[in-house]
This record gives structure tokens, C-alpha cells and sequence, in this order.
């Protein structure tokens, strides 16, 4: 896969591409990433991207030439083009599964006020926000979605199931996790994790990720394809908190 990353300010990426899981994918060919200085195809001898706005108001804008030569650089027969952009759509784990299968992406970083329109209507394949808030620019938004879609590649982390048991990628959030020691301050591992008894211990991962996307994240369970145990399991959570809840309330 080849990844290209189109912004003012190529030196962020530096660190973030050399280390951990990125930095060892590229090192083994499963990823290709290149940072591409929009900076390199002004024509101003300043090297100056940006003008003020038409119409006027605060702020710069990032001029359309220099951009669209910068896509014209990087793109390829098989490509899409992305802009990081606060009116995109919401990034989810759904959409970094869909990406990761793309040959070739193209991430276009804005900055300023943004880039000129013209770019978006005409030569953007998809807008993508990571969330609602403000950015200074969309390198970090970039390095989000290097990030969730590099580890999703085959061969870029060094069990397949690390990824397919986090939280997000089955659609809920993800069981607990406990190592050594076995008692820490008092505190002990729950003792189904010690019994070696594999199916035990699947059923109480499931049920954990059930019972923590119930409590934290309700709203996932909307679009979660349970199966018939999943249902059950949920079914129990559920009944045993309002349960606890009336009893609670009978306290009082």
C-alpha cells in the first residue's frame, strides 16, 4: 500500500513514520509513505501557498494551485484523494477497514482557514473528520489515519488478533486485560483467567466486552451484530443493572 501525505509542515511525520508499528511496516515494504511539501510548487518566490480570502474576513487561505499541482504529483490510476477536513465525515474503525484495502491514498492536510474550494469540489475524493473540534491543520489528523489503517495491513502487527480484538474493530469495546503479578496491592486477576480453561475464558472476554460497551458506549450496540449467546449475554447485563438499580433505590 502507498500512502502520501500532502502538507506545509512534512517535518511533524518525521518521528511518528520511524517508530513502532508504522515505522516497522515501512522498514518491511507492507507500506509506502511519502511526505510531499505542498511548499515545493508555488511559483512565489517566498514559496508563499496562501492569500486572503474573496469576500474578506479573518484568516488565509490556502491558494489552489500549488495544491492541485501537489495532488497532480502523487496521484496515480488507482488512487483517492482525502482531505482532513472538520465537515467530513466522522472517522470510525469502519472507515479505516475500508481504507486499508485502497492500493493507493493521497491525505491532504489544510491549514489556515483551509484551502480554496475549488480543490475540494473538483479534486477531492472524500472529506474525513476525526472528530468535532478544532485543529490547528490536519497533520494529527493524518497520523490518525496512518496509524489505524497501517496496523490493520497484513503483516504489520505480529499477531493477526491483535487488531480483530480491540475495541471498535467487532463494533464494541474491548475486554479487560490483567497480568503479573496475579495480586497487586490486594487486588486480585479475575480467577477464570487462571483456570486455563479456554472456552471459560472466551465467554467471560465476550461478556466483558458486552458489559463494558453497554455501560460506556450504549450507541454501539445499535449497529453490533450480536449473535444469538452475544444477545444473551446482553440481555443478562442489562436485566441485572436495572435490577440493581431498583435495589439501589430501595436502599435509599
Amino acid at each position: 500500500m502507498r500512502i502520501d501525505i500532502l502538507t506545509l509542515f512534512p517535518e511533524i511525520f518525521q518521528n511518528f513514520l520511524d517508530t513502532s508499528i508504522v515505522g516497522r511496516a515501512k522498514n518491511n515494504g507492507i507500506v509506502e509513505v511519502n511526505c510531499i511539501n505542498i511548499r515545493d510548487f508555488s511559483k512565489d518566490k517566498h514559496k508563499r501557498v496562501d492569500d486572503y480570502s474573496f469576500g474578506g474576513g479573518p484568516g488565509m487561505v490556502i491558494s489552489p494551485e500549488p495544491v492541485f499541482n501537489a495532488i497532480m504529483s502523487a496521484k496515480s490510476e488507482r488512487c483517492k484523494t482525502i482531505y482532513l477536513s472538520p465537515k467530513g465525515r466522522t472517522y470510525k474503525q469502519q472507515v479505516a477497514n475500508e481504507l486499508s484495502s485502497e492500493e493507493h491514498i493521497i491525505l491532504l492536510c489544510g491549514h489556515y482557514e483551509g484551502i480554496d474550494n475549488r480543490i475540494m469540489e473538483n479534486y477531492i475524493d472524500d472529506e474525513i473528520s476525526i472528530g468535532d473540534y478544532v485543529l490547528t491543520g490536519g497533520e494529527i489528523a493524518a497520523m490518525v489515519v496512518v496509524d489505524s489503517i497501517v496496523r490493520l495491513l497484513p503483516g504489520a502487527l505480529n499477531n493477526q488478533e491483535s487488531f480483530t480484538d480491540e475495541s471498535h474493530y467487532n463494533g464494541l469495546l474491548e475486554y479487560p486485560h490483567y497480568t503479573r503479578p496475579r495480586i497487586f496491592n490486594g487486588f486480585e486477576v479475575p480467577e477464570v483467567l487462571l483456570s486455563g480453561n479456554h472456552s471459560k475464558i472466551e465467554e467471560w472476554r465476550k461478556y466483558q466486552s458486552l458489559k463494558v460497551t453497554y455501560e460506556r458506549r450504549p450507541d454501539l450496540l445499535k449497529e453490533a451484530k450480536l449473535n444469538k449467546t452475544e444477545q444473551e449475554m446482553l440481555n443478562t447485563i442489562i436485566n441485572n443493572k436495572n435490577f440493581n438499580q431498583i435495589e439501589n433505590k430501595n436502599k435509599l
